[in-house]
């Protein structure tokens, strides 16, 4: 079974003051584009105006309701068991959230943004 990689779109488009709130679902969707080709099966957790951001091959979108810290907890545990599983967030409170399920966790930086 691959790794499973969980990105949080929010915090990592963020973390870069690259102009990004004036185009929300633009920059999430160069960050799912930019997580394409890689080993591990990649989720792209995204919120607020990126709702809309849609999948790819590589990258499935999941569109979070509410909260995206949520729906990335619920991902991992929903789909984390039995596989090697990273969140990448530099959000303190979801680090504890996901290594408590058992899940690793990487800082923005360890994810291309181009």
């Amino acid at each position: 079974m691959k790794p499973l990689l969980v990105v949080d779109a929010a915090n990592v488009v963020g973390s870069v003051p690259d102009g990004w709130w004036r185009d929300r679902a633009g920059a999430a969707e160069r960050l799912r584009d930019a997580l394409r080709g890689r080993d591990e099966e990649v989720v792209l957790v995204v919120e607020g105006k990126a709702r809309n951001v849609s999948s790819v091959d590589d990258v499935r979108v999941v569109s979070a309701p509410g909260e995206g810290d949520d729906t990335i907890v619920e991902v991992v545990r929903a789909e984390g068991a039995g596989r090697v599983v990273t969140v990448v967030t530099a959000d303190r409170a979801l680090r504890q959230r996901v290594m408590a399920l058992g899940a690793g966790v990487a800082g923005p930086t360890s994810v291309p943004r181009r």
